[in-house]
């Protein structure tokens, strides 16, 4: 049996540390290279008219419910009533959780009360990021997650 030297034993530990900071050097890069940015651009701005924006919202009494079948995005906005609610302004950007590149804003057309949109999302999970107004003006945000298992 061979004897282990000081030489073989100090390359085999600069290996095994160049092998780790290789693999986090690539790590990082992924994830600061596939990273959608920032949500705003100052968060205490945003904050600070957070809860009047929230109230609002819930007075509007307004349910959205979602549903993805293959080609279409259905978006169905009900008021307290259960009535389809009246929108005077739509906005949607749909995307992946983890990276803009796929981001797109569909076109919704009014279909029997609902909002469809002609969609082809591949497998994985999406989110779709809905910002839409009442004939007052009040806004309603909400964002939903999109699973795709097809």
């Amino acid at each position: 049996m061979a004897e282990i030297t000081g030489r073989q034993v100090f390359a085999v530990t600069v290996g095994a540390f160049g092998i780790i900071i290789a693999v986090n050097l690539v790590m990082a890069y992924k994830a600061i290279s596939t990273f959608p940015g920032i949500e705003v651009a100052n968060g205490y701005v945003a904050s600070q008219d957070f809860d009047a924006r929230k109230q609002a919202q819930l007075a509007l009494g307004w349910q959205l419910t979602h549903t993805y079948r293959p080609g279409h995005l259905v978006l169905d906005f009900t008021d307290r009533n259960g009535l389809p609610a009246v929108l005077s302004d739509l906005e949607v950007l749909v995307g992946r959780a983890t990276e803009a590149k796929d981001d797109f804003n569909p076109v919704f057309s009014r279909v029997s009360g609902e909002f469809v949109a002609d969609v082809t999302l591949t497998r994985g999970k999406w989110i779709v990021v809905v910002n839409a107004k009442s004939p007052d003006g009040t806004l309603f945000n909400q964002r939903l997650d999109l699973l795709v298992q097809e």
